[in-house]
């Protein structure tokens, strides 16, 4: 109408970066805010997993890292608001070995604790007492002084550099024990998910070096010139609250992976094993696999969505290990492979059958024993070279 004046509409996303942009600019200029945020989220994180049950060596690990984390904020805000509390921060250096240590007794739930792990926390010591002795001395108050020739200088580059290999050598050695676990994985389920695979641990283990390296970049950024109009830690320890809401709400959510029904025993653990002691002959090792692929096509084993060796290996009478040796030496598979494609070849028949015609590919999938839409894509191009639905079209003319 004549004489009103309307306001243009906003897209979506625009009052999104309008109200990112408000809260980026307050914490800015006030990160207590999100200090407040993080020593609450930490500190009832570690109640949560304290009172999780079972009480893993795992778990424990995770208590004491949320504990840390707890300790490095309240510390954080003293210091910005009280007291100084400290020279430069320290507790940061207890985060690489605790991710480490973590993904090893979540791969290992049998191990036995070391007091020896204790010293991949030299670090996190030294750096703490000498922190507190020149802790009057504001060494890393301001980057941009950095490499002032004072007498701390040496000091500051050894800080700077030992903290920068703790997190990139135990983010690599997280990332390899990952690693490994699916791969070794593979001999003991046929299916996949996320809290067996601990892909969502991978996945958070990588965005923890991700979100130092950025801080490393600001931080250096900050050292050589006023590139950056805020202080780099405003980052980290957003990125540190963030970090504990998201890990702790999947360590509780992560039940202990072998349970009894897949247990490790010590002749299947290790890279690369040869089967050098297992003491099985080749005839044997032969009729072995006859018999398996026999039980498996003629009860259909591969129809069970959690089939694991342990199912296997009732169902045949032979033991978990020597599944593992024939299959891997004798028919050049792992578990998960051997079985995966039975339901790939089930799949394809059902296609071909006209009276699933009027199911969904999906719903053909989970009745053949996938338990997992990802999976089965990602399963069935790897071994027909082409999609579903593409493989479904081509033979039937059918698209659904």
């Amino acid at each position: 109408m004549p004489g009103f004046y309307v306001a243009p509409k906003i897209p979506n996303y625009h009052l999104f970066l309008a109200i990112f942009g408000i809260l980026f600019h307050v914490m800015m200029v006030n990160i207590d805010p999100i200090l407040y945020i993080g020593i609450s989220q930490s500190f009832f994180a570690f109640i949560l997993i304290v009172s999780k049950r079972p009480w893993t060596t795992a778990n424990r690990i995770m208590s004491a890292w949320l504990f840390f984390i707890f300790i490095e904020l309240l510390f954080a805000l003293l210091n910005s608001t009280v007291i100084e509390m400290y020279a430069f921060p320290f507790v940061a250096f207890t985060y690489g070995p605790l991710l480490y240590l973590y993904v090893q007794f979540m791969v290992h739930p049998d191990k036995r604790f070391n007091w020896l792990v204790l010293l991949h926390f030299i670090p996190f010591v030294v750096f703490f007492t000498v922190s507190v002795i020149f802790r009057d001395i504001p060494l890393l108050k301001d980057l941009r002084t950095f490499f002032k020739p004072d007498r701390f200088i040496t000091l500051r580059l050894v800080y700077s550099t030992v903290f920068f290999l703790s997190v990139t050598v135990y983010s690599i050695l997280s990332f390899i024990e990952i690693h490994r676990h699916q791969t070794f994985i593979k001999n003991l389920v046929s299916y996949t998910s996320g809290m067996i695979t601990l892909n969502w641990l991978k996945i958070l283990s990588i965005s923890f070096y991700v979100a130092f390296l950025v801080f490393f970049i600001l931080g250096g950024l900050n050292m050589i010139g006023n590139f950056i109009p805020f202080d780099p830690y405003f980052v980290l320890f957003t990125f540190i609250t963030i970090f504990t809401f998201v890990y702790s709400l999947y360590v509780i959510k992560q039940p202990v992976i072998f349970g009894q029904e897949i247990r490790v025993p010590d002749e299947e653990k290790g890279e690369g094993e040869k089967y050098a002691k297992s003491g099985l002959r080749d005839d044997q090792a032969r009729q072995y696999l006859k018999k398996i692929i026999k039980v498996v096509e003629e009860k259909k084993l591969y129809l069970n969505r959690d089939l694991s060796i342990q199912d296997l290996a009732e169902e045949t009478a032979i033991a978990r290990h020597h599944i593992t040796q024939v299959l891997n030496e004798h028919h050049g598979k792992n578990f998960f492979t051997f079985i995966n494609e039975y339901r790939v070849q089930e799949v394809i028949d059902r296609f071909r059958d006209p009276k699933n015609n009027n199911f969904t590919i999906l719903a053909i999938a989970y009745d053949s024993g996938f338990n997992s839409k990802t999976t089965f894509n990602s399963i069935f191009k790897n071994q027909t070279g082409i999609t579903p639905s593409e493989y479904r079209e081509n033979s039937t003319g059918i698209s659904l």
